[in-house]
Order: structure tokens, then C-alpha cells, then sequence
């Protein structure tokens, strides 16, 4: 019985390698034959956890669009339908509306692990910017989406961050026009939104993704030593300081999965709202344009910049400010100077200087949920110039900064 089994499976292989012969190449350079660091920690789950929300936000959102219906007559009440009359409705949108807050909380540690051990330096530049273009991509889709319940928050958030683009100089008032489809955010903006949303971002995002783990695969995970793995062979030619990509971290990313899952499903089936930062609950009411909200404020991922937005009295240079937040980590592999990659072998100034990064960035965070008191405004000030200070003197401080000796190869501990 076992040869039958045998014979059946190699003979299906067979057949399917003689009719697409490109497949079982690209199966070994990207799985079997891809080399990964054996030392891979906790941090190195994100990137597969970002992939796994991916696909079930592209999955739960095909299925949300079969009972949507993109006017702003009717978006509200669909919605209300499908959480209520739509057969396990609720479960799917709320799949979909705590993943997207899961996505950004695991692409946000991401890129944080991506900054700790210096995964942007040469030669993995372009692995670093084709992430960049997925986050940016990932804010725009994100925010379109916000908008599709047609809620009372989605409505005002729309309105409040398309009047930004009205700082710019000249072109200004025709270009809010212009995205709005309307004089007003209307069904138009609506029905436009939604094709975004829908359609063209997520087929971005999707072939920036697969360009981004094409561009890894060519030039090599990093790891959290920073050492290059590729510089010590066997005798069959292969890294001793590396694994097979399967089937070793694609069992260990299942177990990470799991993990994640869990956690996932405890968020869904008892606090999808996350107290009202996963779904406000200004946007549990339908839009009306005639009542504004008492506290008018984006969902929690964009937070550290709306906070920055408002603490500069200036609209242009606020809208300013909040973009090149965004565009400045673009260049963070040209900003830093230091001749190792992991903190584990960076100095005091390094880590004391990341430390109080991530302290800038969780407060901005939080005073964006707030109302914007004098002194919160103030504070947000002075954390939005250590933001931008921590990039600009990035290439003084980490060129400065004293290092430890990188060993040769990976430590036998990890």
C-alpha cells in the first residue's frame, strides 16, 4: 500500500513538473534550498504574521463586498445588515475590522525589528524601501476602508483629512475637489474609495509584497547578530550557520500562527471594539453632515501623526510635518553610519537614543486619541522634534556611537 502511495504521488510530480517546469526551481530557491539564519528569535515572526493578516483581509473582504453597497444611502445600513441578518456576518466583518488594527500592530513590530538590527543595511537597501512602499500603500488602503461604513467618525475622518490637501499652495482647492469627486464628501467619494479600497490597492500591495520577498531572497535574511551567514560553507556547499527555509521556520512560523490566533480570536469574540480604539464608537451612528463628533480623531495606527499634524499651528507646514514623518524613514538606510547592524554590538547612545524613539512614538500615539490640551500640544511638540531629530543626527550618532567586535559567525548560545 505504502509503494502504491509512493508511486502515485511521484508519478502526479512528475506529471505536473513535465507541464510547468519553472515550478519545482522556484519551490527550492524559496523554500528548501533557501538558507535562513538558524538564530532567528521571537522578532522574526512578524513578517509571516504581517503575510497571514494579509490574506485574511483580502478573504474577509471579498466576502463583506458580496452584501456591501457603495452609496452613501445605503453603505451604513449594509453593514448593519450584515452584522445582523447576513449568516455569521458579524464574525467576517469583525475578522476584518480587528485585522486591520492587527496588521499594523504586527507591521509596526516589523519594522521596529527591521530597526534594531539594522535589516536596512547594505545590501538589503531595497528590501528596506519596497517595505516602506508597502506601509505606505498599506496607510492609504487602510484609511480608505475606515471610510466605507459611512459611520459618523468615517465621514468626519474623510473630511478632515482630504481639507489637508487644500493647504497646498496653488493647486489646493482643486485637488480636494478632485478627490472628492464632488464639492462636498459625498457618494462620489464613496463609490471612489471603494474601487481603491477594493481593487487597485490591494493588487499594489500584493505585487509589492511579492517583490519585497523576492528582493529579501536574493540578498539574504539578516539576523539578530547582523553577521553574514553566507561567508562559511560546508562541504556540499551549504551555509553553516543557516537552515533550510522549509520545513524548519515554516513549522516554527505555524507555531507563531497559532499563538497569534489565539490572541486574535480572544480580541474577536470578547472585545472586538478593543474599547473603542479597533471601532470608535462615534461610528456605531450613521453619517450625518450637519452633527460633528465632540472629538474628531483617526483610528489608532494614525495617531502619531495626527498628533504631530496638530501640535503645528501652520495647516501647510503641519500637513508637512505629518507627511515627511512618514517619507523620511525611506532614507533610514543612507542615515545610519554605524559599521555593525544589530544593537546587541551597538553602544549606549544607540540604545538609549531608540529607547526614547519608541517612548516619542507611543506618546504621540496617545495624545493623537486625546483632545489636544495646551499642555498635551506641548508635549506633542517636543516629542515631534525628537522624532525628526532622531533621523536627521542619525548619521552623527551612529557614526559616534562605540561598537563591539561582530563575531565571525553566529554564537553557538543562539
Amino acid at each position: 500500500m505504502a509503494n502504491v502511495i509512493t508511486r502515485t504521488v511521484s508519478g502526479a510530480t512528475d506529471w505536473f513538473t513535465q507541464r510547468a517546469p519553472g515550478f519545482l526551481p522556484f519551490y527550492k530557491k524559496h523554500m528548501s534550498e533557501y538558507y535562513a539564519p538558524k538564530n532567528f528569535n521571537v522578532w522574526y515572526y512578524f513578517g509571516s504574521l504581517a503575510l497571514l493578516v494579509l490574506v485574511n483581509q483580502i478573504v474577509t473582504g471579498i466576502w463583506l463586498t458580496m452584501n456591501f453597497k457603495p452609496s452613501a444611502a445605503e453603505a451604513f445600513n449594509s453593514v448593519e445588515y450584515i452584522m445582523r441578518d447576513v449568516p455569521w456576518g458579524w464574525l467576517i466583518r469583525y475578522m476584518h475590522s480587528t485585522g486591520a488594527s492587527m496588521f499594523f500592530i504586527v507591521v509596526y513590530l516589523h519594522m521596529f525589528r527591521g530597526l534594531i538590527y539594522g535589516s536596512y543595511q547594505k545590501p538589503r537597501e531595497l528590501v528596506w524601501v519596497l517595505g516602506m512602499l508597502i506601509f505606505l500603500t498599506l496607510m492609504a488602503e487602510a484609511f480608505f476602508g475606515y471610510v466605507l461604513p459611512w459611520g459618523q467618525m468615517s465621514y468626519w475622518g474623510a473630511q478632515v483629512i482630504i481639507n489637508l490637501f487644500g493647504a497646498i499652495p496653488y493647486v489646493g482647492p482643486e485637488l480636494t475637489e478632485w478627490i472628492r469627486g464632488d464639492y462636498l464628501v459625498s457618494d462620489a467619494t464613496l463609490n471612489r474609495f471603494f474601487a481603491l479600497h477594493v481593487i487597485a490597492l490591494p493588487l499594489v500591495i500584493l505585487l509589492l509584497v511579492v517583490l519585497h520577498l523576492g528582493a529579501l531572497h536574493e540578498v539574504g535574511s539578516n539576523n539578530p547578530e547582523g553577521v553574514d551567514i553566507k561567508k562559511v560553507k560546508d562541504e556540499h556547499g551549504h551555509y553553516k550557520d543557516g537552515i533550510a527555509f522549509h520545513p524548519y521556520y515554516t513549522v516554527k512560523d505555524l507555531f507563531g500562527a497559532g499563538f497569534f490566533l489565539t490572541i486574535f480570536a480572544f480580541i474577536l469574540f470578547f472585545e472586538p471594539t478593543f474599547g473603542g480604539l479597533f471601532l470608535e464608537h462615534d461610528n456605531f451612528n450613521v453619517a450625518n453632515p450637519l452633527v460633528t463628533p465632540e472629538h474628531i480623531k483617526p483610528v489608532w495606527y494614525f495617531t502619531p501623526y495626527y498628533a504631530m499634524l496638530r501640535a503645528i499651528p501652520d495647516k501647510l507646514f503641519g500637513v508637512m510635518v505629518m507627511g515627511g514623518a512618514v517619507m523620511i524613514l525611506f532614507l533610514v538606510p543612507w542615515l545610519d553610519r554605524s559599521p555593525v547592524r544589530s544593537i546587541r554590538y551597538k553602544g549606549w547612545i544607540t540604545k538609549t537614543m531608540i529607547t526614547l524613539f519608541v517612548i516619542a512614538f507611543v506618546t504621540l500615539g496617545w495624545l493623537g486619541l486625546q483632545a489636544g490640551s495646551t499642555t498635551q500640544t506641548l508635549v506633542a511638540r517636543i516629542f515631534t522634534f525628537y522624532y525628526f531629530a532622531f533621523f536627521i543626527t542619525m548619521p552623527i550618532w551612529t557614526k559616534i556611537d562605540k561598537t563591539k567586535p561582530v563575531p565571525e559567525r553566529v554564537p553557538a548560545h543562539d
